[in-house]
């Protein structure tokens, strides 16, 4: 499992090298297309700012999104032992910690790094679960944190979200602009449809990249959680009741969905039993799978 998460931190380290490389050909194909080199400094430039304040600010637009509230340890002092024991016991500070009111159950963690770090529970999942479970829950949380999920998927959903700003940003330029005196001849024809056929593609190419991205973090998380309890029945459990639990996260979409421990929208799939095709658009795995990873683990004391 140690070599799983070193090799998942490299894979991480070529994605976000792959978002990179490709906000900035965008760019420059943009640029070639207008004939205006000024495009591709200004769209970069407007790219790294973008990413830096929405890096700074991501936790507390999700948090806010979910409406969740903070808790102190007087609010709910079962919930905040758990994470502070487990947090010890992965070497990590006790993150922050906030409860979703609803019935769903379900939680997430975000943060850009350890030290940044945010706990999410609804209070669904606290009803729900025994303490065996619950701590299965938070340690696939915490194993997010420790292995540096939160800071990644905060790169990668925040660079999606420049390519798709950037694609709308050139079709809508296309579309009204009056090139027939800016020159360029045929190069800049060619680079003209070029560019269309990105626009098009990359948010596609994006989401598919973020998605793959998203279903290996869950079962490295999983696989995290079990060094840390001990006891791979613990979430094993806690997935089969969220994923048979058939009450709608009313706080849950499209933006948010990725960073819970099972996908809230009940569009994507469910207990393996959609097709492989459809499992491509789902931001986790099939939870069927998860649960018989879980179950063929061993652990040694």
């Amino acid at each position: 499992m140690y070599t799983e998460i070193a090799r998942n931190k490299r894979n991480s380290y070529v994605l976000i090298f792959f978002f990179l490389l490709l906000i900035i050909g965008f760019c420059w194909v943009f640029s070639l297309a207008f004939n205006n080199q000024l495009i591709l400094y200004l769209g970069v430039g407007f790219s790294l700012i973008y990413a830096g304040i929405s890096y700074f600010t991501s936790s507390s637009m999700v948090l806010a999104i979910s409406r969740a509230r903070p808790i102190e340890k007087k609010d709910n002092l079962v919930l905040y032992r758990t994470v502070e024991n487990l947090a010890i016991t992965a070497g990590l500070p006790t993150p922050k910690i906030y409860i979703i009111q609803d019935t769903a159950p379900n939680a997430f963690a975000t943060g850009r790094d350890p030290q940044h770090a945010v706990v999410c529970v609804t209070s669904g999942l606290l009803e729900m679960m025994t303490k065996p479970e619950l701590e299965g829950v938070l340690a696939h949380e915490l194993s997010h944190v420790g292995n540096y999920d939160i800071r990644f998927m905060t790169l990668v959903v925040v660079m999606v979200g420049v390519i798709v700003l950037l694609s709308d940003w050139f079709i809508r330029i296309s579309f009204f602009s009056d090139d027939s005196d800016s020159g360029g001849g045929n190069l800049q024809t060619i680079m003209m449809v070029v560019g269309l056929v990105l626009a098009i593609l990359a948010p596609f190419i994006g989401l598919l990249m973020q998605l793959a991205f998203g279903r290996k973090r869950e079962y490295l998380a999983d696989s995290s959680a079990v060094l840390l309890t001990r006891y791979p029945e613990g979430l094993a459990s806690a997935l089969e009741k969220i994923d048979s639990d058939t009450k709608p996260l009313r706080e849950a979409n499209r933006a948010t969905a990725n960073l819970y421990i099972i996908s809230p929208l009940r569009a994507n799939i469910k207990g393996g039993s959609k097709s492989r095709f459809a499992s491509l658009f789902s931001t986790h795995p099939p939870t069927a799978e998860r649960i018989k990873r879980l179950r063929k683990m061993e652990t040694h004391a």
